[in-house]
């Protein structure tokens, strides 16, 4: 007959017992077709200024406010381009970033897939504003 253990005997305090951890399982490779998906579109310029015209996320009076700031932007690009504005590249960037965080922040609940379009973009945009001669073309 086999021994109690030692937490079966009455009056007796039962052992802790020691759980053996098995090793992770290693991460199973990404199927072929997900290894070689492109990486989201950008939005070039003129595709964004018409889905911003064309969203219902925001409002009229929105949309003038932001073209605005966007035209200031412009023009204080172009001053930085033409040596007749003090602003250097590091302050334009600053100025961009919370426009951009402003549009996509009015988009996200309104119109998902433009604020995500717009984040994605946000590079690619910059570098058309920080490229002399791609902004000459604007």
């Amino acid at each position: 007959m086999a021994q109690p253990r030692t937490a079966d005997k009455p009056g007796t305090k039962a052992e802790p017992r020691i759980e053996t951890r098995t090793e992770a399982k290693p991460v199973p490779e990404p199927p072929a077709i997900l290894a070689g998906a492109r990486p989201a579109a950008t939005l070039d310029l003129d595709t964004l200024e018409l889905r911003l015209r064309n969203t219902g996320a925001i409002g009229g009076f929105t949309k003038l406010a932001l073209k605005n700031q966007v035209d200031d932007l412009l023009d204080r690009c172009r001053d930085h381009y033409a040596g007749r504005c003090s602003a250097t590249l590091p302050q334009l960037r600053q100025t961009y970033e919370q426009l951009i965080q402003r549009v996509h922040g009015l988009l996200r609940d309104g119109d998902p897939p433009l604020a995500t379009s717009i984040l994605q973009s946000r590079e690619a945009i910059w570098a058309v504003l920080t490229d002399p001669v791609k902004f000459a073309r604007l």
